[in-house]
């Protein structure tokens, strides 16, 4: 590999004239636009050839590119994108596409800091020709999980490679030159070489096989040519993987699961979900799918939970397969929403690209709100409609309230800025926002105007305008009253990060209601020079009875508050946000929370399933924020031994995991475990600990929770069914049907929690030979709950060893896990200190390596943590760049905690005593 790495960089630096080559380095990189490609020049079709080489020693490609190019102004040089790349600047070749004559080089330049290859012809190229550049060149094959990469799995013993694509968002470049950007769209047709004994797959069905002359027992897989696609979505995979069909019936598109050959018996389920679901966005969107099949690969490594490749989407296998006895509830509905998920990107994503990185969230805002839509279709006994609020409104919440938070839509130009942008904003705030916006616009108005701006920029790429002018059309169409265009109103949400606080405060001798807005913050820095004003169009509805037509109103930008009459008699509460459609908290004054806890208590059902659960989320955020007293909350939770559904529950645990993870190192620990206890008794009482035939799948989700729960608190009915399971378990380690599979998790960490040795090495040894990734992620789990450090050293230390078992994209839950464990936690950050610079050569994007550092503090609550964690971004600030900004999020989030301990932590047990 040092050899190779030598040659790389040799290659990257040479120019060329016609006559003889001189070495030129480019080292300075500069910011801004420069980073960007000129467009001068634009793709227009390309033709690639790929031979992926699989032994070990030699995993390379040996490739050929051809790019028909658009001269779109008269330019002197031709730039596009290059990285990790061995090429013969003399293999280069330059046609103009009228005359066919080749045109000759002056220079080839490769500028590694902003991955260019910039090629200046001898003569001018002239605006409206078209031209030809070819080129044979030599990729990696690399371990990263990024470009034309390598992946393995064991078959009947025997370890086999396969070579598959990860190019979203900057890594086509490493797998052939190309404009890597998103709105340099253009049709591919591809070649791949593999063995006989191998298959391949790419966006477009095969349409020739042919021999590879002088290679014996190769042959070349031609593709037909592929519709206008960015080069982020272009897919290919070479392996000896195996595929089933989905039903007949399901689709008019031709629908084919590739897995291992060991694990195609797990594709059933999403073989059949699949081709619902795409139906079901066809009649969705009036938009049927354009291409001639769907491939959905799954994968052992993959980056991502899956990726959108039109026409060939990968999963990671935890997210596509589903194995009917060692698979879980959680599951199934992992599989379900996230290929929903990958299929709603084939229209927002595929058929319309954003046209740059800034406006990511049209992508991954639709697919993370619409696959709630989709899975919904085929499992609507999910309950997966009320889901978003606990899974993404009230998650995102939590990074949202940061200062140092971003915008949805950011400028970013830098390779590191845009992998930043793939976080909680852009998907769940996206989500969130989209949401809200389809709830004020009305379903009907919400789908044509989505159906008209996928018709109009279909094929191409769009900017937020564009959608917000399809959607105001429709509304103006459907007489929708809004009291301002969706670009005004969208742009509040979308360009300046955070959210509001609604604050009602009741005049209840005159009937008066004042509503105001304000940012809602974690922590408000006194000397922030930020001078955007925080205000937003926030559209209001309320109620006094959920059995009745709900109210509603505005605030606009320009107001701080507004005045409501009558919105309730005045011994009868109002609850704000209805069914948490909008993106904004909602405080009250104490008269009204006092009549919302007397009704929880009386009759919690008279207030709706979702609302009940807004009601704890934002009770117990206000208080952590020190805008309301924490007895509200607190008392508001009471009603929690009454209450038995699942979303209020989550978001209530939610809320009170904070709280724990702020004692849990401390002598106040007792009295506060005592409190959980005795709400959380009543729920497992309820759902037992084993699973019985019949349960829906909600009610499976609660027992889940409050086993979970239980277990932690330590409640011996819990502990004792875990560690018996798990004894007996070990005593038949082949029979799959003894440990509940949807407690899994639970009882291999309660186990381990209490045994030793012999339970730990069991579970790792179930974990090596598991052939259900979604079972090996449980123990995995499971292993990071042990209560001997040296043990969690030693699992710290395997997840950077690429031959201890645990495969490079599970390293990082390793890391998450370890550091969530009480005893794991301090080790953990240890450990990133001590084994920082090993972490950065493991982990492909330091911004990865930055989220576990933000995981692994979150329960840092002293002074001396804080500086532990501004001295780690000080100590790697220039080898961070950009990433930084997830640090400043750690310290910023851990200053909050140190503010809470002094403001809040006696006040709580205060509580807790006077309330036994």
């Amino acid at each position: 590999m040092i050899l190779l790495r030598n040659l790389l960089f040799l290659v990257a630096v040479v120019a060329v004239s016609t006559s003889a080559a001189t070495p030129v380095t480019k080292r300075v990189g500069r910011a801004g636009e420069d980073l960007r490609l000129p467009r001068d020049i634009l793709p227009r079709s390309y033709e690639v050839t790929l031979l992926p080489i699989l032994i070990e020693g030699n995993f390379t490609t040996e490739g050929y590119v051809s790019i028909s190019v658009d001269c779109i102004q008269s330019t002197n040089n031709i730039t596009l994108h290059i990285a990790d790349i061995i090429f013969n600047p003399a293999n280069i070749a330059l046609t103009d596409g009228t005359t066919g004559q080749l045109i000759s080089l002056n220079s080839v330049v490769e500028d590694k800091v902003r991955q260019f290859l910039i090629l200046t012809p001898n003569v001018q190229l002239l605006a409206g020709r078209q031209y030809r550049l070819s080129m044979t060149f030599t990729s990696i094959l690399n371990n990263e999980l990024r470009g034309f990469y390598r992946s393995s799995y064991s078959e009947n013993g025997t370890l086999k490679y396969m070579a598959v694509s990860q190019m979203q968002p900057t890594d086509a470049r490493r797998a052939f030159p190309c404009f890597d950007e998103p709105n340099m769209k253009a049709n591919f047709t591809m070649k791949l070489g593999r063995l006989t004994t191998q298959l391949s797959a790419s966006n477009m069905p095969v349409k020739e096989t042919t021999p590879i002359a002088d290679r014996p027992g190769y042959v070349w897989d031609l593709f037909e040519t592929s519709l206008p696609v960015s080069t982020y979505l272009v897919g290919m995979m070479v392996s000896e993987f195996t595929f089933i069909d989905s039903p007949a019936g399901l689709s008019t598109t031709p629908f084919r699961i590739w897995t291992r050959p060991e694990a195609v018996s797990q594709a059933e389920y999403a073989s059949r979900i699949g081709p619902q679901v795409l139906s079901f966005y066809e009649e969705y969107f009036q938009i049927a799918f354009p291409l001639p099949k769907q491939d959905m690969v799954a994968l052992k490594d993959l980056s991502f939970g899956g990726m959108e490749n039109w026409g060939m989407i990968t999963y990671r296998e935890t997210a596509l397969l589903f194995d009917p006895v060692k698979s879980s509830e959680s599951d199934k509905q992992r599989v379900v929403t996230v290929v929903a998920h990958e299929l709603a990107h084939q229209w927002f994503g595929d058929l319309v690209t954003m046209d740059w990185w800034s406006e990511l969230w049209l992508n991954e805002g639709f697919a993370s709100y619409l696959e709630y839509i989709g899975a919904n279709y085929v499992e609507p006994e999910f309950g997966l409609i009320e889901q978003i609020v606990i899974n993404d409104i009230q998650d995102v919440f939590g990074v949202d309230a940061l200062e140092s938070s971003h915008p949805i839509s950011v400028e970013v130009n830098d390779p590191n800025e845009i992998n930043e942008l793939f976080d909680d904003i852009s998907y769940a705030k996206g989500a969130s926002i989209i949401r809200m916006l389809n709830k004020f616009l009305g379903e009907q108005s919400f789908r044509a105007g989505l159906t008209n701006y996928l018709n109009d920029r279909k094929y191409s790429n769009a900017v937020a305008d564009d959608l917000w002018s399809a959607l105001t059309a429709q509304a103006i169409a459907d007489n929708v009253n809004l009291p301002v265009d969706v670009r005004t109103i969208m742009n509040t949400w979308t360009l300046k990060m955070g959210y509001p606080i609604v604050t009602v405060t009741r005049d209840y001798a005159t009937s008066a209601t004042t509503v105001s807005q304000e940012r809602f913050l974690l922590r408000s820095n006194p000397n922030s020079t930020d001078e955007t004003v925080y205000r937003w169009w926030i559209p209001l509805t309320y109620t006094s009875d959920f059995s009745q037509p709900q109210k509603s109103s505005w605030i606009a930008f320009e107001q701080p508050a507004i005045q409501i009459s009558n919105i309730a008699a005045s011994n009868q509460w109002v609850i704000f946000n209805v069914d948490q459609v909008g993106y904004y908290r909602v405080n009250y004054d104490d008269a009204n929370w006092n009549m919302i806890i007397a009704q929880l208590l009386l009759d919690y059902q008279q207030i709706s399933l979702i609302n009940r659960a807004q009601l704890l989320d934002d009770s117990l955020n206000i208080a952590r924020v020190n805008a309301l007293p924490y007895a509200i909350p607190l008392e508001l939770t009471q009603y929690l031994t009454k209450e038995q559904d699942y979303i209020p529950w989550t978001s209530a645990l939610n809320g009170l995991d904070y709280l724990d993870l702020m004692y849990i190192r401390t002598t106040g620990y007792g009295e506060f475990k005592g409190y959980l206890t005795k709400l959380v008794t009543p729920l497992y009482d309820y759902v037992k600990f084993n699973d019985t035939v019949g349960d829906s799948h909600l009610l499976i989700y609660t027992r889940v929770t409050a086993v979970t729960w239980a277990c932690k608190l330590n409640i011996g009915d819990c502990v004792t069914n875990s560690v018996n399971f798990y004894q007996a378990w070990m005593n038949d380690p082949t029979n799959p049907t003894i440990v509940p599979v949807n407690q899994k998790a639970t009882i291999t960490c309660t186990a381990i929690a209490n045994g030793g040795d012999p339970e730990w090495n069991f579970a790792f040894q179930r974990y090596l030979d598991s052939n259900v990734a979604a079972e090996s992620s449980k123990l995995l789990f499971g292993l990071s709950c042990s209560t001997d450090p040296l043990t969690l050293q030693k699992l710290l230390e395997w997840s950077l060893d690429p031959t201890s078992g645990i495969r490079r994209n599970d390293a990082s839950s390793v890391f998450i896990n370890v550091g969530s464990n009480p005893i794991g936690r301090e080790l953990t950050f240890d450990f990133i200190q001590t084994r920082w610079s090993d972490m950065v050569a493991y982990f492909p994007s330091l911004y990865d390596l930055a989220r576990i550092v933000d995981s692994v503090s979150e329960g840092f609550n002293t002074p001396a943590e804080v500086e532990e964690l501004k001295q780690l971004q000080a100590d790697h600030a220039d080898e961070l760049g950009t990433a930084a900004r997830a640090i400043d999020q750690s310290i910023e989030r851990s200053e909050s905690n140190v503010e809470w301990m002094s403001l809040h932590y006696q006040e709580v047990l205060d509580w807790i005593q006077q309330n036994p």
